[in-house]
């Protein structure tokens, strides 16, 4: 179960956080390559404004992939399965990493967006398919534990990404088309190992009727001696279906036995992406300014963030023991509070001793971050649902969060101009209402199976007398 969990993980989301990270540290290369290949091509100077829209386009052009992945990550994963899925997505990766790498030799930046446009339909498709094939071969009593998985490789890109971009590393003005093609890496290594283990069991018995091929994955996954409390309870699921297919998402719109489900999804998901968390990346850098960190050295203690929530991923493997509702609703609270204390630390800086306060609630939202929303949400997403409702519901997850994720870039910006410090009030009010709404409406779910978890939505979906 561990190895599998590393096999899907290392082509799943770390590629979604290692590319989000290292498209900051070659920044300033990137624009002089713009300039430059602008010039040899039409013997004129680059627009300062364009060159603006062009690095944006860059940028942002992975989140537009990333919802085109999340749109066709679930067909995908009915048609190909869940393995095959994964599999299929490395050669998108492996088309990314080749473009960005020889877009610099060849002196076409449009290679460079082709390339981040498809790096991105790659995490799309990954964020959407490993926690679903994760939460559907996980064991019951493991399955919050491993689907932590999904949380600790993201982080760990994330790190990795920081790690490999410092200027030592591939972070140099001739090193930088090496570092945006190295996502070929974690690609390769998942089309090494991941062949070697099976395809999710609940797919091959509910979606193909197979059996046999369920019962051999069961085996392997579970052992010989545990597998047959997992494939009955497996078999009672594909019994309660009763043969019904796969669903699209339009189709849990008008479901009603899934309204209360989704909504869940939904305000999880946006409550994640909404949360403030990008807000504390941006204002790390100024808050570690304010504390009298050189310029140089900030790079290096930003990394602190990256092995916080990495750290507090790991951690989380093993507090899953004390439930989703504690972790996640703790998670939003804690998140309220180190909000409001960032907020007067900003505000009123009198003492000497204000800046790091700061620093010490910087490093705290993002431990409270992986503690709960980081991790759990895609945790519930797997849960939630039955199998005939699942890859439709991550597709519907993973566009909301894409579709978030885009607006908080383009917007983030002009809230921070406008609140200036004040900007946290609006993420700590967020982060207590989806606090607040987890509370009112979400049941537990450790410890149950996906039949179970139904019943329960089954009195909010149709009223207390169902």
């Amino acid at each position: 179960l561990f190895l599998a969990v590393c096999a899907v993980g290392i082509g799943g989301t770390f590629q979604y956080g290692y590319n989000v990270s290292i498209i900051n540290a070659p920044t300033q290369h990137i624009h002089k390559f713009l300039n430059e290949t602008w010039s040899s091509r039409y013997q004129k100077e680059l627009n300062p404004d364009l060159l603006t829209f062009l690095w944006s386009v860059i940028a942002s052009i992975f989140s537009l992939g990333g919802l085109c992945g999340a749109l066709i990550g679930g067909s995908m994963a009915i048609r190909l399965g869940r393995k095959g899925a994964l599999l299929m997505n490395n050669v998108i990766a492996i088309l990314a990493s080749i473009l960005m790498g020889i877009s610099f030799p060849t002196g076409l930046f449009e290679l460079l967006i082709a390339g981040r446009f498809l790096i991105g339909i790659n995490s799309g498709v990954g964020l959407c398919v490993q926690p679903l094939y994760i939460g559907e071969f996980a064991p019951k009593r493991f399955r919050g534990g491993l689907a932590m998985g999904t949380s600790i490789f993201l982080t760990g890109g994330i790190l990795t990404g920081q790690i490999i971009g410092l200027r030592e590393l591939l972070g140099g003005e001739k090193q930088w088309p090496l570092l945006l093609s190295s996502s070929c890496i974690p690609a390769l290594a998942q089309l090494l190992f991941l062949p070697w283990f099976p395809e999710s069991p609940r797919y091959l018995l509910i979606d193909r009727g197979d059996e046999l091929g369920c019962a051999k994955a069961l085996k392997r996954f579970h052992g010989s001696s545990e597998y047959r409390r997992e494939m009955e309870d497996i078999q009672r699921e594909c019994f309660a279906l009763d043969g019904e297919k796969p669903k699209k998402p339009w189709q849990l719109f008008n479901d009603p036995g899934v309204r209360w489900q989704l909504i869940t999804v939904i305000v999880m998901t946006m409550g994640q992406q909404l949360s403030g968390i990008n807000a504390i990346y941006f204002y790390a850098t100024y808050v570690f300014e304010q504390a009298g960190i050189s310029a140089e050295k900030i790079p290096y203690v930003t990394l602190g963030t990256g092995v916080c929530e990495c750290l507090t991923a790991l951690s989380c493997v093993r507090s899953n023991s004390v439930g989703r509702r504690c972790l996640i609703i703790g998670g939003y609270l804690l998140m309220t509070l180190w909000c409001t204390v960032l907020t007067f630390s900003l505000t009123y800086q009198l003492y000497s001793w204000v800046p790091y306060m700061s620093m010490t609630c910087v490093f705290a939202f993002i431990l409270s971050f992986g503690l709960g929303p980081g991790g759990i949400t895609n945790t519930m997403t797997a849960e939630l649902f039955v199998q005939s409702s699942r890859p439709a519901a991550y597709m519907i997850a993973g566009t909301v969060s894409w579709i978030s994720f885009f607006t908080v870039g383009m917007l983030f910006p002009f809230i921070v101009n406008g609140l200036k410090q004040y900007c946290f009030v609006v993420f700590l009010l967020e982060c207590f209402f989806v606090a607040a709404f987890i509370f009112l409406i979400i049941p537990e779910t450790k410890n149950k199976s996906f039949l179970e978890i139904k019943k329960e939505f089954h009195k909010l979906n149709f009223g207390r007398n169902a």
